[in-house]
């Protein structure tokens, strides 16, 4: 399974996603989940990936070796006007490898599917962020749906929702991924660390900060613990339930 997340700030793009990828129980390994494209000064795109991981690793290929290849340019992710196109180009290619490696049949056809998140921003236009489904259609995010999550998304969605802002720093946006983070991993053993991040700032139109953060980063450690005992700070400090008093006839 999959963890990731793609936000939509006033600031910019904030990304991150986990790395664990399973095929059983005893069938555990590290995968980056994440991939950025960028042309310095005119744009800068970042793909994060769920699902089968044959699809999603064909996908990526398939997306660098035709921004090296002769095809026309305005058909690769280097050379796409927009970041409408950029989607539509991407889901195209989803389609595309889908269709090649599954077997006829819907239940087949679930088995090879993925889902992506792709944001960045070309120059000419904002910053844009959309959900890409299996399938090959596509929503983009906006001031009422300014996140996106794909994979295990159940257990981390809580914080989200209760504490996002667009306002927010990007300091404060990694706080509250790693805390989404540490809930799901808590909840589900096929989500796990390390955790790749990605920091785009609007109008750069260059790669951000970057990096990786580990199960044993003291950071991370010191989040996790924090919120554990703020839970159990809030609970206790909650009115205590009343029950009814007992009936005496």
């Amino acid at each position: 399974m999959t963890y990731c997340v793609g936000m939509m700030l006033d600031r910019g793009l904030v990304f991150m996603s986990d790395t664990r990828t399973n095929a059983g129980l005893d069938n555990i390994s590290t995968f980056c989940k994440m991939s950025t494209w960028e042309a310095a000064g005119e744009r800068a795109l970042t793909l994060l990936s769920s699902g089968n991981l044959a699809t999603t690793q064909a996908v990526v290929s398939l997306l660098d070796e035709r921004t090296k290849s002769h095809e026309e340019r305005t058909s690769t992710l280097l050379g796409v006007p927009s970041m409408f196109q950029a989607a539509s180009l991407v889901a195209e290619t989803l389609c595309e490898v889908i269709a090649r490696h599954s077997a006829e049949g819907q239940q087949a056809d679930s088995t090879f599917g993925a889902t992506l998140i792709l944001g960045g921003q070309i120059a000419g236009g904002p910053p844009r962020l959309f959900l890409i489904y299996p399938e090959g259609n596509f929503i983009e995010a906006s001031r009422d749906t300014p996140f996106f999550q794909i994979g295990e998304t159940k257990y981390g969605r809580p914080i989200l929702v209760r504490a996002f802002a667009p306002s927010m720093s990007f300091e404060t946006a990694m706080k509250l991924l790693l805390v989404s983070f540490d809930s799901t991993v808590k909840s589900n053993l096929t989500v796990g660390a390390p955790f790749d991040y990605h920091l785009y700032e609007t109008d750069t139109f260059e790669e951000g900060p970057r990096g990786r953060i580990e199960l044993d980063d003291p950071y991370f450690q010191k989040i996790a613990q924090g919120w554990g005992d703020a839970l159990k700070d809030a609970l206790h400090s909650l009115p205590d339930f009343q029950l009814p008093a007992a009936d005496t006839d």
